[in-house]
């Protein structure tokens, strides 16, 4: 734990520049809310490149765009956070985000041309927020004013959490009690909370409510069971209140998805909407694109 505290330290100096499965664990039914609804899932490739794919409720999946390539080198970058877009004049958006290269976290930004796969020449900006990130990281996130990683520590599996100024990371603080989880995906952005929807080991669903200030996470149970088999959970506001859910398990390139009610604990509803016709490379490290200013509200 000593060492793994003092690589995390050097990360708060660092500036950070400018989300086997056998049946599925709810119902098939979808609801009229939940079929408009779509996510925009990116990936970063064993070659460094992005990727992007419209996924939609029905299930439907759109035609995976690679690029722009080589923004990483090859088989160095994973633990992607989602990626901030913004348009800009005359075509093409503003794509900003995380990515740990090697064992150190990196802020990305770039400008695409109208083709959405190109960046404008000049654009691309990397900038180091700091070293540590060892293979004990298993999740990464950015929210609005905060940090958060999942560390899966020697003998306990922390939630570690930093508040995101313009002079760099601040606050580090460790919430334990987390080795079971398998991995989680951001759900919820409050003014005083962020939420997240962890799955275990043994197959559990859980909610994880971290206060923004002070106070130890609320951790709530929503499923007892059947959520062992994803290694990766991507979250996309559904309707004022829902998340629309991607699960993907890597052992079988497959991706399920499901429409999760308002959380509340065990009364949750969650509907499984059924299996996204693609194939989702295990290679690749996978997290979503949002429009700016777009906050989750699924808790």
């Amino acid at each position: 734990m000593t060492k793994n505290r003092r690589a995390l330290g050097a990360i708060a100096t660092g500036v950070l520049a400018a989300g086997t499965l056998v049946s599925t664990p709810a119902t098939a039914s979808t609801t009229s809310q939940s079929a408009v609804c779509s996510m925009r899932l990116g990936s970063i490739t064993p070659s460094g490149d992005h990727t992007q794919q419209t996924i939609t409720a029905t299930p439907s999946a759109g035609a995976r765009q690679v690029g722009p390539k080589d923004l990483y080198p090859d088989g160095k970058a994973h633990l992607p956070t989602a990626v901030r877009t913004e348009l800009v004049v005359p075509a093409g958006e503003e794509r900003t985000g995380l990515a740990v290269v090697g064992v150190q976290l990196y802020g990305t930004s770039y400008i695409t041309d109208g083709t959405g796969t190109a960046i404008v020449p000049g654009t691309l900006k990397q900038t180091l927020v700091g070293g540590g990130w060892d293979d004990l990281h298993k999740y990464v996130e950015l929210s609005r004013s905060n940090a958060y990683s999942l560390i899966n520590q020697f003998t306990d599996g922390l939630i570690a959490r930093w508040t995101v100024t313009s002079s760099g990371w601040r606050y580090y603080t460790t919430f334990g009690g987390f080795k079971a989880v398998k991995t989680m995906t951001l759900i919820g952005q409050g003014s005083t909370y962020d939420t997240f929807l962890a799955t275990t080991n043994g197959g559990a669903l859980y909610t994880v409510k971290v206060q923004t200030g002070s106070g130890k996470p609320v951790v709530t149970k929503v499923r007892t069971s059947t959520w062992q088999s994803f290694e990766t959970l991507i979250a996309e506001k559904c309707g004022n209140y829902g998340t629309l859910l991607l699960g993907i398990d890597k052992d079988t390139g497959s991706g399920y998805l499901y429409a999760v009610g308002h959380a509340n604990g065990a009364a949750t509803v969650i509907k499984g909407l059924g299996k996204v016709p693609t194939t989702f490379p295990a290679t690749d490290s996978y997290f979503r694109y949002y429009t700016a200013g777009t906050n989750l509200t699924g808790a």
